[in-house]
């Protein structure tokens, strides 16, 4: 079962580094099962049963949300992007863009709005697996800290008020119609301008988007006692006017200062879990005293999450002056 999620994740990497590479020939059911060593009917069995969808729907609606972001952020025209992402003529790319999004190219291209976007599926993830390292830490980077102050800027998210760290937070946000993982996700990767856009992996498709917990009396206690609620969503600039899908909520953040816990790369598989203990007791322990500042838990106080085990893995707490 898990080894058969780790094939697939290597055929999602595959599909988005081919995409990004413009090597369309290679996306190929029979190139990614030959390279798997598997027959083309069984890989493709198995990808439905794992990602819940066909190969042939998610290739086309991956190469569909790359091609969106080029003809929002580039002036290329309708037709060089058409071939540029597979598509045999303006009019079948026309066609299939709208199907999909409910609006031409063209017209988006002018008045770009919040749309789903097929992200990057991770098949294979051992912390929703439950499942523990498998060897010591390697990580030579201890964990620095570090005082900042963030400008007002504007966050986009969604908020639940019962969930209790990441994957409980998806799953009750999936009884919520509209307010799934994928549709979420989706609707936020298609914004333009988000502030953490160059943050973190963007061939995750998920770019710009961090955890993030709301400090509010209405939330559940967390480990240090304060009563906060979890989000998700998008920093974005200040001066931000685009739309705001319907079920979302958008909040100003204004100027202010914060404490930094950041660790640098490490081996998600291998050391996830000790990373995370690691930050955990760093932030319990930190003493303010001599650093002029306190811990602010003044409501509605954000605090950021960024975890990309490939680049970083940090928290971003509020302070004050003590």
């Amino acid at each position: 079962m898990y080894e058969w999620h780790k094939q697939i994740q290597v055929i999602v990497d595959e599909i988005d580094q081919c995409i990004q590479n413009r090597n369309s020939e290679e996306i190929t059911l029979r190139f990614l099962s030959q390279k798997l060593g598997y027959s083309e009917f069984h890989t493709t069995r198995k990808f439905k049963e794992i990602s819940g969808m066909q190969f042939r729907d998610y290739l086309r609606n991956r190469k569909l949300a790359f091609a969106l972001k080029e003809v929002r952020d580039s002036d290329k025209s309708i037709l060089d992007i058409a071939f540029d992402y597979g598509f045999s003529s303006h009019e079948a790319f026309t066609r299939a863009f709208k199907r999909t999004y409910g609006i031409a190219p063209s017209e988006y291209r002018k008045k770009p709005m919040p749309v789903t976007l097929r992200t990057k599926i991770q098949p294979f993830d051992r912390y929703f697996f439950g499942l523990g390292e498998i060897g010591m830490i390697k990580s030579s980077e201890e964990i620095k800290v570090y005082f900042i102050t963030i400008p007002a800027h504007k966050f986009l998210h969604v908020k639940n008020y019962e969930s209790n760290g990441y994957w409980d937070f998806w799953q009750k946000q999936s009884q919520i119609p509209g307010q799934d993982c994928d549709t979420i996700c989706g609707l936020l990767d298609s914004i333009k301008g988000k502030l953490d856009e160059d943050v973190g992996n963007k061939s995750n498709g998920s770019s710009g988007q961090i955890m993030a917990y709301m400090i509010d009396p209405k939330g559940r206690l967390c480990d240090w006692g304060i009563p906060r609620t979890e989000c998700y969503g998008v920093r974005l600039p200040i001066d931000y006017d685009g739309e705001v899908p319907s079920q979302m909520l958008m909040m100003d953040v204004p100027e202010a200062e914060y404490v930094v816990f950041e660790h640098g790369p490490f081996d998600y598989e291998q050391e996830n879990r000790s990373v995370e203990e690691l930050m955990e007791k760093t932030m319990a322990n930190f003493d303010y005293e001599g650093t002029g500042y306190c811990m602010d838990t003044t409501p509605d106080r954000m605090i950021y999450l960024y975890y990309d085990p490939e680049h970083f893995f940090k928290y971003v707490r509020p302070v004050k002056k003590a």
